[in-house]
């Protein structure tokens, strides 16, 4: 085949697709421009970032996701009650016919379980908790809680989707990809979004976590989330080849941009662009990621407070919240932990005994150490999963075990630091820890009101794909003013 004759062969290659994507090439090459050369894009003094509609309460923002769904009902909405119901029915008005996932729609008897654990009051506030999170009590008077968060999805896949995306299927952006999208990062050395797994001590054959729950979907490539690893390299291709030099890989990248540069001038396709920007942001993490997973200079203390071992092996939860930590302090924008294991579809007492003994020093560690660093002012911190579990039984009830089926009807979501209210709940379910019965918050709802936070009006976020303007929140979606401080 021969080769691309310019004169001959580019307009017949013009189709609509690239004469649009042509139009936009000066858009493009100016984004490249603020990658290369920020301070062309900076804000003036004392003003505000591009992309931000007004002052906003938040910088940066840690999602602690407790993937699969932990239960509301065992660990942060208290309702004594329930003992007087164990091992009754769950009444049919308290029911009202809910859709159920294939795993108890075949089940003809649903016994209510009251929470096995003890529970105490914490702090100032008097916030209940479960007796599986006394490090989260010291924390209490920190803690924004909202207890009357739902969703439609009843499954894992499109719950998390949704939570993160803003739509139960595949394709969209997620929340951290449209900050990044919108208001850019703080630290030109490293990424805006960032991701990091670990695995849970409870349910070990977990739903999976697939790469699209932080990916960029229609926005430009370069604002999808960097996945940090626990094992190697902390991101993947970071070190260069054997036998490549540093000063080679740097010819080697501003030969294959050059070629990029042309390819971007004659196509117009944006991506072009993204790929050369994150080529660029890959180089540039060589020497900033090294030291940011360094624990090395943590003190004794930290380590201890973080529960992270002394020879930082450790690559699980308490870890990743010590990293985000350090993240945030180096202008990452939003740090995401997916922590696995909260399915506990059986086997409930001791899975989530596991769990919590996970996350509880770790979480707890995290926002007095942002505290006291004096990052919590300008810091949010959110604990939650994509649902919460069903009051009655899956499976067979018996007096040590059980397990809880999913529940988007109503689950709780946790915050902390800047601009919300401290000390303070939000939102009540019934007596069953089943329905809402004052102040519903439903997903679109709790993302609007983190934009809202971050200095951006969720309605003005958006982002031309495919003839129509999308935005995270879909069409729906309120700030929730009641938790704002």
């Amino acid at each position: 085949m021969n080769g691309l004759n310019a004169s001959s062969d580019l307009p017949r290659l013009l189709t609509r697709r690239h004469f649009f994507g042509r139009m936009s090439a000066g858009i493009g090459a100016a984004a490249l421009a603020s990658v290369m050369n920020p301070d062309l894009f900076a804000s003036p003094a004392g003003g505000i970032l591009p992309g931000v509609h007004f002052t906003p309460k938040v910088k940066r923002v840690i999602w602690l996701f407790m993937s699969g769904g932990p239960s509301h009902i065992d660990l942060f909405d208290y309702k004594p009650g329930l003992k007087q119901h164990h091992g009754e029915q769950l009444p049919g008005s308290i029911r009202m016919g809910q859709r159920l996932t294939g795993m108890t729609s075949g089940q003809t008897s649903f016994p209510c379980v009251a929470p096995m654990f003890e529970w105490k009051q914490h702090g100032r506030s008097g916030l209940w908790l479960s007796e599986l999170l006394p490090n989260m009590g010291r924390v209490a008077d920190d803690l924004c809680v909202v207890r009357s968060m739902w969703t439609e999805a009843i499954n894992h896949d499109p719950a998390v989707t949704y939570i993160q995306t803003g739509h139960q299927q595949a394709g969209r952006p997620a929340l951290g990809s449209w900050l990044s999208y919108g208001i850019g990062s703080e630290n030109r050395q490293l990424p805006g979004f960032v991701v990091m797994i670990s695995q849970g001590s409870g349910n070990k054959t977990d739903q999976p976590l697939s790469t699209r729950y932080w990916g960029s979907g229609f926005l430009p490539g370069e604002h999808q989330g960097v996945r940090f690893r626990s094992q190697g390299d902390p991101v993947l291709y970071l070190s260069n080849p054997p036998g490549l030099e540093d000063n080679g890989r740097r010819r080697m990248l501003d030969a294959a941009g050059q070629l990029n540069s042309m390819a971007a001038d004659a196509f117009g396709d944006p991506e072009i662009n993204a790929r050369i920007a994150q080529y660029e942001m890959a180089y540039r993490m060589q020497a900033s990621v090294p030291e940011l997973t360094d624990l090395s200079g943590e003190s004794a203390a930290t380590l201890a407070a973080y529960g992270v071992r002394k020879d930082g092996v450790d690559g699980g939860f308490a870890r990743n919240c010590l990293l985000a930590r350090r993240m945030v302090e180096r202008g990452v924008r939003f740090v995401q932990l997916f922590h696995r294991g909260w399915d506990q579809h059986g086997d409930l007492p001791r899975q989530i005994r596991g769990q919590c003994q996970d996350v509880d020093r770790p979480s707890a560690a995290l926002i007095e150490d942002l505290r006291q660093r004096g990052l919590l002012e300008d810091t949010l911190v959110i604990w939650g999963g994509e649902f919460g579990r069903t009051v009655y039984s899956q499976g067979s009830l018996t007096k040590d075990n059980h397990g809880r089926d999913h529940h988007g009807r109503c689950f709780t979501v946790l915050m902390a630091g800047a601009g919300v209210k401290a000390g303070f709940s939000y939102g009540t379910t019934d007596d069953y820890c089943y329905n809402i019965v004052e102040n519903p918050v439903h997903v679109h709802d709790l993302n609007a009101t983190l934009l809202h936070l971050m200095g951006i009006d969720h309605t003005r976020l958006t982002f031309k794909f495919q003839g129509r303007q999308f935005r995270l929140t879909d069409i729906h979606g309120e700030v929730v003013r009641a938790i704002l401080s």
